[in-house]
């Protein structure tokens, strides 16, 4: 299933109608979904499509040739085969003189582990041949930091020559819900709590079991978790080592800072402590994990220069990666033993709530950062929340008006009361005077609110928005 996208899919298709020569670089970290856009921006277009794998360069040309033939309709194709990138680019290049061409090479960094010069080669081509075309090159991979060092960094010989770029990103949590129209609300956003906005991992949730016939019954959402995550065949028991391995020399070390942070770590002095590092050394594997968008450092919002804060936290970013260090690396033994059952039982269910309310409260600030139109009317400048050593505010937000939000956030059993409100209000006299003005108060609770705080909020002005709201 292919959901949302519409924005990344419009400016593909922008750059398409502009009939000059295009040269785009897509990139993102695996399974966000890099394949899927692409696929669907080439329906109906005159376009090749080409996904690399490890393989020598003649064998990824033969396969090149073949893919271009069902597209290409020319005597001279059907018995010829590629036998070096430059040839073959300029053979491209002139398919492409009067008709608009699209030539996508997926996972490229696979491309240059047989030819590193295949960014030189490229640059040349393109400077020569391409840019006098009607050529769409598009580049695409999913080493994020292959693709930043050697295709968009300053020193690359393609630099300067790409004509637009995108790093995509996970879906919202709210675009994640839809791969779930059979879930409640609150069990979709366990879901995204679960897996994070990762299309191939949210589409292991949404799948049916006996090879997904379509008269079988949904799994529920206890049995997709024992099933994909805590099973040791399963596609998302080990998918983390995968993805560390793809990515970084010292995965090992990677993970170690991981685990602390997910265990509780979140200052850098606590980090290295943990994992038995310095600290300019530990700053430098967060250094990375931040790059790759693994991690996050979180400043308070009221901080006027967050980048020299000695307060910022680490937390992971990654909702996946994050329960998968929480709750299936610690128990790993168990259930490589095949007590899924005991695991579920004994070590999530208990502790879901916990961890499902910073995930609530992440998922609270998305949506008043992305939806603010359907409830706020007031656009916010800056999003994010702010906490002291004797308080803190989980959403507190700066608006285009200079009025202010203060936010509380409960993912709790039980409906949200009057005492959540007056402790917001209290909480809200103690930031700086700069933060005081305009003040507007909002609740957000996963299981409704009482009938005396709604009374209480239409007289007063309060926003209380539930599940069904931010869904």
């Amino acid at each position: 299933m292919f959901i949302n996208r519409h924005q990344e899919l419009a400016a593909l298709e922008r750059m398409f109608q502009s009939e000059i020569a295009e040269f785009f670089v897509l990139y993102g970290r695996r399974r966000v979904g890099k394949t899927e856009l692409l696929l669907q921006f080439c329906q109906n277009k005159r376009s090749i499509y080409f996904l690399a794998s490890q393989l020598k360069e003649q064998d990824h040309l033969r396969q090149l040739t073949e893919t271009a033939r069902h597209v290409i309709d020319e005597p001279l194709l059907q018995n010829l085969v590629f036998d070096d990138w430059e040839s073959t680019l300029i053979y491209f290049a002139q398919q492409a003189q009067k008709e608009r061409l699209v030539l996508v090479l997926d996972e490229f960094q696979y491309l240059c582990e047989d030819n590193a010069a295949l960014p030189s080669l490229i640059q040349r081509f393109w400077d020569l041949h391409g840019k006098n075309s009607k050529l769409f090159l598009i580049l695409c991979g999913s080493q994020v930091s292959f693709m930043e060092r050697e295709i968009l960094a300053e020193r690359s010989p393609l630099y300067g020559r790409r004509t637009g770029q995108l790093r995509l990103t996970s879906l919202s949590y709210r675009d994640s819900g839809h791969f779930f129209p059979e879930y409640s609300t609150q069990e979709k956003l366990i879901a995204y709590g679960i897996l994070g906005g990762i299309p191939a991992y949210l589409n292991r949730f949404s799948m049916r079991p006996s090879n997904h016939r379509l008269n079988a019954p949904h799994r529920t959402l206890e049995q997709h978790i024992k099933d994909e995550l805590l099973t040791p065949q399963s596609y998302l028991f080990d998918e983390v080592n995968f993805l560390l391995s793809m990515e970084l020399r010292e995965p090992r070390t990677y993970a170690s800072v991981l685990q602390a942070i997910a265990g509780g770590a979140t200052r850098l002095n606590e980090i290295s402590q943990r994992i038995g590092l310095r600290s300019t050394d530990t700053n430098k594997y967060l250094s990375v994990l931040r790059e790759l968008a693994l991690i996050k450092r979180e400043t308070s919002v009221c901080e006027q220069a967050p980048q020299k804060s000695r307060k910022g936290l680490y937390k992971i970013a990654d909702n996946y990666v994050k329960f998968w260090f929480r709750f299936v690396l610690p128990n790993r033994s168990l259930i490589e033993s095949g007590n899924a059952d005991l695991v579920y039982q004994q070590m999530i269910v208990p502790n879901l709530s916990q961890y499902m309310g910073e995930i609530f409260e992440d998922i609270c600030r998305q949506y008043v950062e992305r939806y603010w139109m359907e409830k706020l009317k007031v656009a916010p400048k800056r999003v994010g929340s702010h906490w002291e050593s004797r308080y803190e505010i989980d959403v507190l937000t700066e608006n285009v008006d200079d009025s202010h939000w203060f936010g509380e956030c409960k993912w709790w059993s039980a409906p949200v009361g009057e005492n959540v409100l007056n402790h917001l209000i209290e909480n809200a006299t103690k930031v700086s005077e700069q933060w005081k003005r305009n003040p507007r108060y909002m609740l957000f609770s996963a299981n409704g609110f009482t009938k005396s705080l709604k009374r209480r909020a239409e007289k007063e002005g309060v926003l209380l928005i539930e599940t069904n709201d931010l869904l």
